[in-house]
C-alpha cells in the first residue's frame, strides 16, 4: 500500500491553487461558473438542502455526533465563503442507529418535502449499504464520508461516492505494525503468530477478510480467523481461545466498545499478547484509553489521521482540533470529526464545481477532481475511480502513548502517528502495558 506522499506538481507553472484556508489546500480543479452578484434588495438565493445521516442516538451516538460535527464544520466554513454556486447550505440531520431506521430515514429525505440535493453519511458500513440503496434508486448523490467497508462502492452504483479509505487500506495498514513488531524482535514476520479477532458484521468481516488475504499473500501465520457475535455482553470465551493458541498478534474489528470488553477479559484473564492492532471505530476514542487505562499503552490502531501527525503531509489538522474547540467547547473526541470535514470539503467543493444540483454535473465534477495527498488536513488527497471510491486516502498506522504529568495532574495517553514514515511523531513501542 502507498503511504502519504506530496506528489510534485511540477508541470503546473501557472495553475491556480485554491485555498483551503488554514485546514490544507488543494489544487484548483476546473472553474465553476460564478453566479452574478444579486442586485441590492433582491430576494436571496434558496438554500441547497444536504442530507446528514448518522447515528445520532443509541450505542453508536457518540461516533455519529462526531462525524456530524466534522460536516457541520466544513458546511459553516462553505457558506463563510459563499456556499455553493451562489446558494447557502442547509443541512436536514437524520438520525439513523440502525438499518431499519437508516432505511426510513433516506427515504424521507429524499422523498419528502424538504427533498435533498444529496445525502452525507454516515458512521458505520450497515447503516450506509441500506441508506445509499435508497438514495442511489432515487438519483440522489449518496456521499460517504467514513464507513469503512468494501461493500459499499462495489454494488455497480454511479451515485454512491466515499472519500475515506476502504476496508483493504486499513488492513494493509494494520499489517504494518506486524512489520514493525517483526523489526523490533529481529524475527522474519512470517514467524509471527497473528489471529483476526473479528465481530460477525459487515464492516468488521470486510476488513477481517482483507487482512486474511494478505497474510494469505504475504506467507504471514494466521492462527486463527475468530468471530463473535454482535454487541457482546463479554469476550471472555474469545480471550480463552487466543489464549489457548497462543496469539503473539492480535488484529481486532469490532464495534466501538469491544475493545474496552477485550482488554477488561485480557485482565481477568491474567494474559495479554505481545500487541493488539484494532482498526478503528473505538481504538481512536479518548474514551476508551481513559476507561481501559495503563494497560491500553502501546495499543495500536489503523486509524483516521490522529491530531499527533507530521503536518507536513496532513496540514490543517492542528487548525481543526483548535476550530472544533472554539465552536464546541471541547476538544474533538476522535479522528472522525476530522475524516467527516476533510471528506465533506471535497465534496461540497466538486458540488460547487458542478455549478448546480443536477446529479451528472456532480458526478462529472467529482470524477474530475484530481488533489495530490499531503494537501488536506487528513492528509488524503482525491481522485475518484469507476466505483466512486477516493484512491488517495489512506488510513495512518496510530498508537496509544504515555504523556508526561503535567503539574498537580497525572499522567495519561494520547494516540499518535507511528506510521508511515512521513506521517510519524513517534517511534514505535513494540510491547502492550505502561
Amino acid at each position: 500500500m502507498q503511504g502519504f506522499g506530496r506528489r510534485m506538481l511540477g508541470g503546473l507553472a501557472g495553475a491556480a491553487l485554491g485555498a483551503f484556508g488554514p485546514f490544507g489546500r488543494a489544487r484548483a480543479q476546473a472553474p465553476a461558473a460564478t453566479p452574478a452578484p444579486a442586485p441590492a434588495g433582491a430576494p436571496s438565493a434558496p438554500p441547497v438542502r444536504l442530507g446528514a445521516l448518522f447515528p445520532l442516538s443509541g450505542p453508536s451516538a457518540l461516533f455519529g455526533d462526531e462525524c456530524y460535527r466534522g460536516l457541520e464544520l466544513a458546511v459553516e466554513d462553505r457558506n463563510a465563503g459563499g456556499g455553493v454556486f451562489g446558494r447557502p447550505i442547509a443541512l436536514v440531520r437524520a438520525d439513523a442507529p440502525d438499518e431499519a431506521a437508516a432505511t426510513e430515514e433516506a427515504r424521507r429525505l429524499v422523498q419528502g418535502p424538504e427533498r435533498v440535493a444529496a445525502i452525507f453519511g454516515s458512521f458505520s458500513t450497515t447503516i450506509a449499504l441500506p441508506a445509499s440503496q435508497v438514495a442511489e434508486l432515487a438519483n440522489v448523490p449518496f456521499f460517504e464520508l467514513c464507513a469503512l467497508g468494501d461493500p459499499v462502492v462495489e454494488r455497480g452504483f454511479r451515485w454512491v461516492f466515499r472519500a475515506a479509505p476502504q476496508a483493504t487500506d486499513f488492513a494493509a495498514t494494520a499489517l504494518q505494525g506486524v512489520s514493525i513488531l517483526a523489526a523490533a524482535m529481529d524475527r522474519p514476520d512470517t514467524a509471527l503468530r497473528l489471529a483476526i479477532a473479528q465481530e460477525d458484521a459487515l464492516g468488521a468481516q470486510s476488513i477481517g477478510a482483507a487482512q486474511e488475504a494478505l497474510m494469505q499473500a504475504r506467507g504471514l501465520t494466521l492462527i486463527q480467523r475468530a468471530s463473535y457475535a454482535p454487541r457482546p455482553t463479554d469476550l471472555a470465551g474469545l480471550v480463552q481461545r487466543l489464549r489457548g493458541l497462543d496469539a503473539e498478534v492480535v488484529l481486532h474489528v469490532g464495534a466501538p466498545g469491544d475493545e474496552v470488553l477485550l482488554f477488561r477479559a485480557m485482565r481477568d484473564a491474567n494474559w495479554q499478547p505481545r500487541m493488539v492492532i484494532g482498526t478503528a471505530g473505538g481504538y481512536g476514542l479518548g474514551e476508551t484509553a481513559r476507561s481501559i487505562g495503563a494497560d491500553f499503552a502501546g495499543t495500536m490502531s489503523a486509524d483516521f489521521t490522529p491530531f499527533a501527525v507530521n503536518e507536513r503531509i496532513a496540514p490543517g489538522a492542528r487548525a481543526f482540533a483548535e476550530l472544533y474547540l472554539r465552536r464546541y467547547g471541547a476538544e474533538p473526541r476522535s479522528g472522525h470529526g476530522l475524516a467527516c470535514f476533510t471528506g465533506a470539503r471535497l465534496f461540497l467543493d466538486a458540488l460547487h464545481r458542478a455549478g448546480s444540483a443536477e446529479r451528472d454535473r456532480i458526478r462529472a465534477a467529482l470524477m474530475a477532481t484530481d488533489i495530490p495527498e499531503g494537501l488536506t488536513a487528513c492528509g488524503w488527497g482525491a481522485r475518484f475511480d469507476e466505483r466512486g471510491q477516493n484512491l488517495r486516502a489512506r488510513p495512518v498506522l496510530c498508537q496509544w502513548q504515555p504523556t508526561l504529568a503535567t503539574p498537580g495532574g497525572q499522567a495519561g495517553l494520547r494516540q499518535v502517528a507511528i506510521a508511515p514514515a512521513e506521517a510519524a511523531i513517534a517511534a514505535a513501542q513494540t510491547r502492550l502495558g505502561p
